[in-house]
């Protein structure tokens, strides 16, 4: 009995989105291994020019993206984790229960779970998130970022892009009894 349900949960996942979960696996990884790099080798605000608009510098953040609230006095860390720990666990239910054929959005999604992840991880362990990339252009500089946050802006991208080539994913159809369901058929992702 036990085997049996062990074969349904793995079939149920292997016919889910969540059959991209190794994405969000790697992308964990590389995150995680590129930040403890930079803490190792960067001094705290250093910056080492690798192109004219580009430099590694290590800064941590406190806060939420582009350092919104990083200034505050430590409520901030409780808040975005909880935060990204909700996020977390829906966006692993909404993969769960989306069809594999929708590989496209699943892409997404884990890509946007391995960057909230990358980043919850940080937050959980020490209390603010490893930023070391930096792209500028003369005095204007873009705020420091990571490879979890580069994912979650690829993986929301994809998203974006999915629902005006696939609007059908990003909207419920009603059946004729009033109760929502997913669409059955997805003709858009056969054009990749």
């Amino acid at each position: 009995m036990l085997k049996s349900k062990t074969d349904s949960i793995f079939g149920k996942i292997s016919s889910s989105g969540l059959r991209w979960f190794w994405l969000t696996i790697i992308f964990f990884i590389l995150d995680q291994v590129s930040k403890q790099y930079a803490v190792e080798h960067l001094f705290l605000g250093e910056r080492i020019n690798l192109l004219p608009i580009f430099d590694f510098t290590l800064r941590y953040n406190t806060g939420a993206a582009f350092s919104l609230f990083a200034d505050q006095d430590g409520w901030q860390v409780y808040f975005f984790t909880s935060i990204s720990i909700l996020v977390g666990g829906g966006l692993i239910y909404w993969l769960y229960t989306l069809p594999a054929k929708n590989w496209w959005l699943s892409i997404s999604l884990n890509l946007i779970l391995a960057g909230a992840f990358g980043n919850l991880y940080d937050r959980i362990a020490q209390g603010k998130v490893t930023d070391f990339i930096l792209f500028y252009y003369h005095d204007w500089h873009f705020p420091a970022f990571n490879i979890a946050d580069s994912v979650i802006f690829l993986g929301a991208a994809m998203m974006l892009y999915d629902s005006f080539v696939n609007p059908e994913t990003a909207q419920s159809e009603k059946s004729k009894d009033g109760n929502v369901k997913a669409p059955e058929k997805s003709e858009s992702y056969d054009k990749f």
